[in-house]
Order: C-alpha cells, then structure tokens, then sequence
C-alpha cells in the first residue's frame, strides 16, 4: 500500500505569498512580514484570538508580536470587539467631529496628563507632526533653529527627515549606510543633513553636541525604552542628560507610539520619570485599529492650526472605530491596576527560562527586558557580551543564530519577532501554560543550534 505524500504545512502561506508578490512590493504591505533575515515563507494568518494567531493552513501558534504591541489584552477582547461592533453600527468614517475622539481625547490626557492631544492616523504621523510642531514653536522667536536630534537605532516611522540611522527592518536588510546617512533610498541628503544624530544612552555624547550646536536645535526626539534596535534600556545619567536639553532651548520629544499604555498607564515617561515637551503616542490607544496621536502643553499644542500657523490635517483622524477600540483598550487597563505587574512578572519569568536554556546548551546571549517588553540578544563571536545598551552593540548581534532559533521556535508552535532587531510584546492573554510551552520549545530551539554549531562559543 502506498502512502499518502506527507501534507505540505505551509501550502497556503506559500501560494498566497506567491500570489502577493506579483501584485505586491516584496509580498508585504510592511518589510519585517517578509522573514527577508530569518528565511522561510511568511505566514498568512487567518484569525488571532487570546495568545494566538491561526494561518491560512491552521497551524496554530503563540503569538508574542500582539500586532507589534497594541494587543496587550490579547486579541479579539471581548470589550474591545464589542466596542468596535456598536460603534459600526453608526458608520466607518464621517469626516466631521464625533464624541468618540472628545472621550478618547479626555481619557488619554487625564492619563498622561498632557493638555491636549490631537489624534491622526499611524505613528509616523504622529512623529512627523510632532517634529514640525516643535519647529514651528521654537522657530517663531529663533528661526535659526531648525535642526532636529535622533539617537542611532531609534525609529520614529517613515518620514524622510527620520530615516536617518533608524533601526529595526534598515538594521536587518541593510548594508552599512556611513555616519547620518539616509536609511532608505529616496531621501534626498539634503533632508538627512537637518537631522543630528547621537548615540543612545551616550550622556557625554549628547552633552557635547548640545553645547556645540545648541543654539540650532529645535528638537531631541527619541524612544523612552528602544524598540527598534531590540530592546533597549536607558541608564540614569542619560535620562538626566535629556533633561538638559530643555535648558538648551530645544524641546524634547518622546516617541511612545510603541511604549505609551504599555509600560503603565503613563506610558515609559511616567514609568522613568521623563518630563517631555511633547509625546507620540500609537498602537495601543487605537486598540490595534490603525491611530496615531500627539500631545502636550497648550501653549505648545495650541500652535496647531486651525487656532496655529503649523499645518497638520488628516482625513481618517479621530476615526470612530479606532476611537471605540482606543476607549475599550484603555478602560480595561484603568479597571485593572495589577495589570502590569503580572506582565511584567511574566515576562521577567520568559527572559530568565531563555537566560537557562540558552546557557544549558552553550549558547550565549543576553536578555534585555523591561516591563512587557524583551529582546533575546544572541552574542556573536566578535567580542560582543554582556549587556547591549545601544545600538552599536546591537547590530553586532548573531543574525544567522537567531534566523535558526527563530525558525525552530516557529516549528514549535511559537511565533516569535521575526527580526533580531526587534521586541516581543507578552500579553495579559499569556498564562502560565504558554510560559511552559515556550520555554520548552526554546529549549529545544537551542539544542538545535549547538547541534548545527551555530551561537556557540
């Protein structure tokens, strides 16, 4: 009797990538879905409910990108689906003030404790809004000022005065782009040369670029906590150090697309004590709906037009889905305080069983976790160990490692960021089992690499 040829698992994600290619740059609507640095073909998912994604195949798998952060109650909460479904009773779009975007709007102030906020429609546009906003304020008395600060590795969406050493998917598929240079092609040198960049957790650094061009800049924007280099963690005297550059004149910039609601209810800013000019907020105050917003003080937020001469518009703004989902996300957490803790109690709990099992099987590497955040850091035989604190250290990390790593724990049933440059996100829908079955399909992910001599030194 002959049997029956073995079932291919991935049948449909491969005939849909296949036809996603021909219609599609790469396959994918965003560069990191393409597996371009961990191989293999992308899954195409069909449903997410809880801690866990089903493909177009049904393989099931945990999920720990929650939708690269929003999906901190889990997917497809009840009160959030809910939420969404009385709202669209009413309407998908209107194109005028609704009721929704005044609650959101409140909530989120008496949250954060910003004046104002004004909602849009992604990240990036938050970001880009916030950096001409703080142009425009600053530059109403000193025009001079006109030069914006990043910090390597940080990513604040794809505007083209941003791509300047951004992170994640440009540290990844890129090759090395020199000093400042442009992160992507079609950002002319021009733009790039407006933005100044510094080395996160570097405070000499940034001291020494504020007393030497100071009287130019008009804003330091920069991630809290790093999501887009892997998780990065900033020390104390860096923290202090953008204080400082308040007292230089320039306003300082807090980029929570990812961080905001995440961390606490007061985003990474509250949970370090940052005091910014301005903060970016995305992802979670859209409860996975596509939404973006800025916010501050008035004096500064009342720069907007229509009562300010800096322009920023959006159709789709304040949309009343995106709202409901946004209220529904936030009142959960508000409802629950311990929230938090238990998230972070989880992922404390994931970063040290990694910690073991990678050390059980002799591959270094170093755990950053903050918070319901980490990156699994794999050292590489360059001399790189201990702590990653920027990006620099970061980029040196064992892509080919983890590619394999990565694609073990998929085969597991673990669906892990598919970039070394990247967070996992851990949810409230993640119990005690999944740690358990994570953990054990990573150590098994790890056997194999000392196997294949890969990671190991």
């Amino acid at each position: 009797m002959t049997s029956a040829p073995a079932r291919n698992p991935t049948a449909q994600s491969e005939a849909l990538f296949a036809r996603a290619q021909k219609v599609t740059p790469g396959g994918v609507n965003s560069p990191v879905r393409a597996f371009k640095s961990v191989g293999g073909t992308p899954r195409f998912i069909a449903r997410a409910d809880g801690a866990f994604l089903t493909d177009a195949d049904g393989q099931k798998y945990l999920d720990y990108i929650g939708s690269w952060g929003p999906m901190i109650l889990g997917h497809n909460h009840p009160a959030v689906r809910e939420a969404v479904q009385d709202a669209l009773q009413y309407g998908t779009s209107f194109g005028a003030p609704n009721e929704r975007e005044v609650l959101l709007a409140e909530l989120v102030t008496r949250l954060t404790g910003v004046d104002k906020v004004r909602f849009v429609s992604s990240g990036t546009e938050a970001t880009m809004s916030a950096l001409r906003l703080a142009r425009g304020f600053v530059g109403q008395d000193q025009p001079e000022r006109k030069y914006t600060v990043k910090f390597r590795g940080n990513y604040h969406g794809h505007a083209d005065a941003l791509l300047v050493e951004a992170g994640s998917g440009m540290m990844t598929n890129a090759a090395s782009l020199g000093q400042a240079a442009p992160s992507s092609a079609g950002v002319p040198p021009e733009y790039a040369a407006l933005t100044l960049v510094a080395d996160y957790n570097d405070a000499a650094g940034l001291d020494q670029l504020l007393r030497e061009r100071g009287s130019e800049i008009a804003a330091v924007i920069f991630e809290p906590v790093v999501g887009n280099a892997g998780v990065l963690i900033p020390h104390a005297d860096f923290l202090a150090a953008l204080h400082r550059v308040k007292a230089a004149g320039a306003l300082l910039i807090a980029d929570e697309v990812m961080t905001g609601f995440r961390l606490s209810l007061r985003g990474a800013c509250g949970l370090l004590g940052i005091e910014p000019d301005l903060i970016c907020w995305g992802k979670i105050i859209g409860g996975g709906l596509p939404v973006g917003a800025y916010g501050g003080r008035s004096e500064i937020m009342d720069f907007v037009s229509p009562i300010g001469p800096v322009y920023q518009a959006g159709t789709l703004s304040g949309n009343p889905l995106a709202m409901a989902a946004g209220l529904a996300t936030l009142g959960e957490l508000e409802r629950d305080p311990g929230i938090y803790g238990r998230l972070a109690e989880y992922t404390a709990a994931l970063g040290n069983g990694l910690q073991a099992a990678a050390h059980e099987a002799g591959v270094p590497i170093t755990v950053n976790q903050i918070g319901s955040m980490l990156t699994a850091f794999f050292l590489d035989s360059t001399g790189l160990e201990g702590e990653v604190q920027n990006y620099g250290q970061a980029a040196r990390a064992d892509t080919a490692a983890f590619g394999q790593w990565f694609q073990s724990l998929l085969s597991g049933g673990v669906y892990w960021a598919p970039s070394q440059f990247e967070s996992i996100f851990v949810s409230a829908a993640h119990t005690g089992a999944d740690l358990d079955f994570t953990l054990s399909a990573a150590r098994a992910a790890f056997a194999g690499l000392n196997r294949a001599g890969l990671g190991t030194k």
